[in-house]
């Protein structure tokens, strides 16, 4: 048994937390994602049962955001411009927000990556966690950081 590890944390998940280094990217994925397709050579993680921003508080317990390096080490992923589909905010945005400075960094530090440069960013994860978030555009991408 370890302790202080969010309980939402499987070992699985921890493995592969503990396996990223500086700069590696760490996707959390809603519900719709295609871990396969978009990030073939990633560790997928299944974390169902949970949503995006509780799965951001917990890896926020154990990883570090790139801060130093990094002007937007965390982005949540928005409509493509020309998808005819606005959003001004979502749930989990506001979510994430919270989470982040919850966890002491600047809310700053958080850009937005419209959807097809997202799904070419996270491409590049090493790990991404497969959530069962069902808000539209519910997918977040760390970069980790050195504390």
């Amino acid at each position: 048994m370890l302790i202080g590890i969010p309980d939402i944390i499987g070992s699985d998940l921890l493995k592969a937390l503990a396996d990223t280094g500086h700069g590696d990217l760490i996707v959390i994925a809603d519900h719709f994602y295609p871990p396969v397709t978009k990030a073939p050579q990633a560790v997928s993680i299944q974390a169902k049962g949970v949503g995006a921003a509780l799965m951001l508080d917990a890896v926020l317990q154990l990883v570090p955001l790139d801060v130093e390096y990094e002007a937007k080490p965390i982005s949540y992923i928005i409509p493509d411009a020309d998808s005819g589909i606005v959003m001004e905010d979502s749930p989990v945005w506001q979510d994430v927000r919270k989470v982040v400075k919850d966890h002491g960094y600047d809310p700053a530090c958080i850009g937005t990556l419209e959807r097809m440069k997202f799904y070419e960013k996270a491409g590049k994860a090493y790990v991404v966690i497969c959530t069962s978030e069902t808000q539209p555009y519910g997918c977040i991408i760390l970069q980790k950081g050195v504390k």
